[in-house]
């Protein structure tokens, strides 16, 4: 499970899958902000961590054969303080380079690893001209 990811440097997942493609449809699991050894980027910096989650959706979504013009929908958690959903949605803009996709920013109590302030999750489709 997930060995073609983590060949692709991602971190290895707890028992679960990145993501599953079924036709022209890539389901993500939630990014969370961890480099390829599995430690958490940005410790208290949202911004940071918005980046390493994109980056890593960005190398799922490469290795499976999709690119982030395929992305229909974000959603981006961020738990604690507004000035984190701020800061978190300034590190999404500037990823995209201001021409975000559709998305919702929404404010959490906690996510799922200490420390962990941001996660990522993505509607991913091809176009019926794109899809293989």
């Amino acid at each position: 499970m997930n060995e073609l990811e983590t060949n692709a440097g991602l971190a290895a997942t707890p028992g679960y899958e990145y993501a599953r493609r079924t036709e022209s449809q890539l389901h993500v699991a939630g990014q969370v902000p961890h480099n390829s050894s599995g430690q958490l980027v940005g410790v208290m910096d949202p911004f940071a961590q918005a980046s390493q989650c994109l980056s890593n959706l960005h190398t799922l979504l490469s290795v499976n054969g999709f690119s982030t013009h395929d992305i229909q929908r974000l959603v981006v958690y961020v738990a604690g303080e507004q000035e984190n959903l701020t800061r978190a949605w300034a590190g999404v803009q500037h990823w995209f380079s201001g021409t975000v996709p559709p998305a919702t920013l929404l404010g959490v109590a906690f996510l799922g690893h200490p420390g962990q302030l941001v996660e990522v999750d993505a509607t991913v489709i091809k176009s019926s001209a794109q899809a293989q």
